[in-house]
Order: C-alpha cells, then sequence, then structure tokens
C-alpha cells in the first residue's frame, strides 16, 4: 500500500490524493509539513531531501517531486490508465502541460496565494500581489485558449496535466484576486473538474 506523507492543504499533496482517489488505489496518510512539522527529522530527509511535502514510500521505494510522483504512480500501479497515455505524442503533450504548471503557473499563483490567504491584510504587498495576478492571468489566457479547442488541458479527456494544474485554477477562481479577467473556457473547464468526486471532495475546499 502506498504511504503519502504530506498535510492535505500543500497544493502538492492534493494532486496526489486526487490521482490516488481518482484510480481507486488503497493508501495511507501521514500529516507533515505546515503546523504538524516532521519534515527535518533524518528519516524524512532521506525520502525528501528538501524537506518539503509530498513523499511517497511504496513498499521499499521513496520518492519525491508531486508530478514524478503522478507518473510513477501511474506508471506502477496503472499502466493502461487514459490518465496518463502511452501513445508518445498524447503523453508528451500531457508532461508538457504537467510542466507547465511548474515552471510557469506555480510561481505567480503562489505569490496571489500567499499574500491573499496566508498573509494578514494589513502586511500584505497589494502591489506585489497585483503585479503576480496580471502575469497569473495572462498564462491562464493560454490555456483558456486551448481549452475553447479541448474540454481538458492536454485533449478531449482528464489526465494528469489536470491534475497538476487543478487546484491552481481552483484557488484562481475562489480567490479575491485583483483584476481577474473573464476566461469562459477556462471557467468551464473547472467546472468539469468539480464533477469529478475526489477533486470536489479534497481539492475544492476553502484555500488555507
Amino acid at each position: 500500500m502506498i504511504k503519502l506523507w504530506g498535510r492535505n492543504t500543500s497544493s502538492n499533496v492534493m494532486k496526489v490524493i486526487w490521482l490516488l482517489e481518482e484510480l481507486g488505489l488503497p493508501y495511507t496518510r501521514v500529516d507533515v509539513g505546515g503546523a504538524f512539522g516532521g519534515t527535518a527529522t533524518p528519516d524524512y530527509r532521506a525520502m525528501q531531501p528538501l524537506g518539503l511535502v509530498p513523499a511517497i514510500e511504496d513498499g521499499d521505494f521513496t520518492l519525491f517531486e508531486s508530478n514524478t510522483i503522478l507518473r510513477y504512480i501511474c506508471n506502477a500501479h496503472a499502466p493502461s490508465t487514459p490518465l496518463y497515455p502511452t501513445e508518445p505524442k498524447a503523453r508528451a503533450r500531457v508532461e508538457a502541460w504537467m510542466d507547465f504548471q511548474q515552471t510557469a503557473i506555480n510561481r505567480p499563483m503562489s505569490t496571489v496565494f500567499l499574500g491573499l490567504v496566508r498573509t494578514p491584510p494589513e502586511k500584505r504587498d497589494t502591489a506585489a500581489i497585483a503585479a503576480a495576478a496580471k502575469d497569473a492571468a495572462g498564462l491562464w489566457a493560454i490555456l483558456d485558449g486551448r481549452l475553447a479547442r479541448h474540454a481538458y488541458a492536454a485533449g478531449d479527456s482528464l489526465t494528469l496535466a489536470d491534475m497538476a494544474l487543478g487546484i491552481y485554477v481552483h484557488r484562481w477562481f475562489v480567490m479575491d484576486v485583483p483584476g481577474r479577467p473573464e476566461a469562459p473556457n477556462l471557467r468551464a473547464w473547472y467546472q468539469r473538474l468539480l464533477a469529478r468526486p475526489a477533486f470536489a471532495k479534497h481539492l475544492a475546499v476553502p484555500p488555507s
């Protein structure tokens, strides 16, 4: 059975929970990180050398980095799942949008999230939040354009790409983001994600 290490309020833990639930795989989860602590111990650092979350144990195998964990779970436990297609071009499209989450969306969305959710109003850097929101809006517009032609990020069915991006689009729409533009295709995609029971239960929660 897979053991997932990480608090369920972490965006990177949430995406792994979503996949495990979507596949119906048995797992256990251990609260570490944030207020729970536990990420600086030698045993945890042996699994996750950066001291972040998540990490997983699968028998005697351990792994860190959330998007790599998603790929591993599919390869090891559900190799025929359409969530991570085996055809090279289809798989590459999935991985490109997973990388888009890590290399593009993550930075401005983290600034907006930390500024609006984790920082008291009187201490917020409103200029930095507004600048990050503008950057994020431009990136979401790229995906909005793609979603005008496809139901999901990597094509016409749910994949790991949606799981990597899903928590961020949820936060984008539920946070009080300054100057957030209309993005009808993005919002329609978000509504499709909300129809997935695992997303609705584990990711569509108040940001904290």
